[in-house]
């Protein structure tokens, strides 16, 4: 961006206090004798340089250069990148106490949410009070609670395929938004992908997603730089809006209750009817019941797709899920979640795209709140710890031939699925997405539902390209065909009429 004359005397600043306080740094006398992890050297006064785009990507790269554990400078801030699955149990799980904290994030977590989204915020009371409200609601037992509105939603996903299976990531989109409204609201499934309040979701989430890119936002690098005039702005707004959308919808739940009507169960009403309880004000309220969009919405979107994309490029695991689902299920009825512990091979999939694909591909940062001592290296007091989902996944001493889609590793010898690996799609330690359960759910059912229903293919003349996705935190596949034939006898009508009564 270019900078006014008023601008350019803050930028100047900013870079005086900058290079006074990395010499300060580099002076002070270290809390431990033992050195940081090896890593790519500082290439300016502001540390080490990369892209933001696909950083996940650029981290792996140098995870085979430097090891499983890595470390680099950016501004006054050393980051630690874990990049391998034993280091990330050693040290993103065995170390969680010390990792539940999050580094100040000045641009998506103080601007764009007003410091009131979950996701971002320090420990602290704050974090606590929030954080113990979502878990009531977003636990493995509550969410077998919302098992019907799953179902329901994915009959509609299922009609919409036969209705337009081009604009299978639209279905997608509008099914994961339709599950969040339902259970943060008591909404209504919205008609369509088009639906305002979908559009304004999404829109918001598009906006969340730019800007947790590690360094997409080089205020968290020089926190003065919130001074030049007009910088944040454009988060600022965004934050007037979705803090408008957010209050909005709660605000339609509260006028329900006045008015006395029946008022469908919700996140949002049990946040109102405890709201002294848990000693939030309205905007936290409204923000939180709006959490249940980032914990829900953007990833299950997603990881839908990312199911859908895999099974079309690797056939031999979509037959291999269909003939578990023909033996067990059969064809006279759709799969449900009261199938799910007897079809290890289609949570075998599941599993895999999610560590094929991961939604959070590059994690989100910790904050260390004391030394960690890992291999006689010191990841230090105060640094960002990031697990880099991506190269944990990509761990060939765990998972051989990463690159390739392999639902059979999940599958242990008698059978069932695998308990002793995790690819920690959904982060690590005290700060794991608390919608872990219901994306995993979601997931379940559409693919579950989708394999039964359909053969998926690729079109000769429009491959798809694997790594094309969003550059955003929650990445999403980047537009793709996948061509949708029924497998029941009757074809489409039949898949109709199956889905006719599903749910209901």
């Amino acid at each position: 961006m270019s900078f006014t004359e008023p601008q350019a005397i803050v930028v100047a600043l900013v870079f005086a206090v900058t290079l006074l306080a990395v010499v300060y740094t580099r002076l002070r006398r270290p809390s431990s004798s033992l050195p940081l992890p090896p890593g790519p050297p500082s290439d300016s006064i502001f540390g080490t340089s990369f892209k933001s785009e696909f950083f996940y990507r650029h981290f792996e790269q140098w995870t085979q250069e430097y090891g499983p554990v890595f470390s680099f400078r950016q501004g006054l801030r050393t980051i630690v990148v874990v990049g391998r699955f034993q280091a990330a149990v050693d040290i993103m799980e065995k170390e969680g106490a010390a990792l539940a904290d999050r580094p100040r994030s000045i641009a998506a977590g103080e601007t764009l949410s007003g410091g009131m989204r979950v996701l971002l915020t320090p420990a602290g009371e704050r974090f606590k009070k929030m954080r113990r409200a979502l878990h009531s609601h977003l636990q493995p037992k509550s969410v077998a609670s919302y098992s019907p509105v799953l179902m329901r939603t994915a009959r509609q996903n299922m009609l919409d395929i036969v209705r337009d299976p081009e604009r299978h990531q639209d279905h997608a989109k509008r099914y994961a938004a339709a599950v969040v409204m339902a259970l943060a609201y008591g909404k209504a499934p919205p008609s369509s992908y088009e639906d305002p309040e979908v559009q304004s979701v999404n829109r918001c989430l598009t906006r969340l997603g730019l800007t947790m890119r590690t360094g997409a936002w080089k205020v968290d690098i020089l926190p003065l730089l919130r001074f030049v005039p007009g910088y944040l702005k454009p988060l600022k707004d965004g934050h007037a809006e979705e803090l408008c959308l957010f209050k909005t919808l709660l605000q339609e739940v509260r006028d329900q209750i006045a008015r006395g009507d029946e008022v469908p169960s919700s996140f949002g009403k049990y946040l109102i009817e405890r709201q002294n309880e848990y000693q939030l004000n309205d905007d936290e309220t409204a923000y939180l019941a709006g959490s249940m969009f980032g914990a829900g919405s953007d990833t299950t979107a997603s990881a839908i797709s990312v199911a859908v994309m895999a099974a079309t490029c690797y056939p031999e695991t979509q037959k291999k899920v269909q003939e578990e689902l023909d033996a067990v299920i059969g064809k006279d009825r759709p799969p449900t979640f009261a199938d799910q512990d007897i079809l290890p091979q289609t949570m075998a999939f599941v599993l895999e795209s999610f560590r094929w694909r991961p939604v959070t591909s590059g994690g989100f940062p910790h904050k260390a709140t004391r030394d960690i001592i890992w291999n006689n290296y010191c990841i230090p007091k105060g640094a960002s710890v990031i697990g880099n989902v991506w190269s944990v996944g990509r761990d060939p001493a765990v998972f051989p031939d990463p690159e390739t889609f392999n639902p059979q590793r999940w599958i242990a010898g008698d059978g069932t699925v695998r308990d002793d690996i995790r690819s920690y799609p959904f982060g690590f330690g005290r700060r794991v997405c608390p919608g872990q359960h219901m994306a995993t759910a979601s997931t379940y059912i559409n693919t579950a539902l989708t394999l039964w229903a359909f053969n998926l293919r690729e079109d000769e003349k429009e491959k798809i390209d694997t790594l094309a996705f969003t550059e955003s935190a929650n990445a999403h596949p980047m537009p793709f065909k996948a061509l949708f034939e029924p497998r029941l006898v009757g074809g489409w009508d039949a898949v109709k009429e199956a889905f006719e009564a599903y749910g209901m």
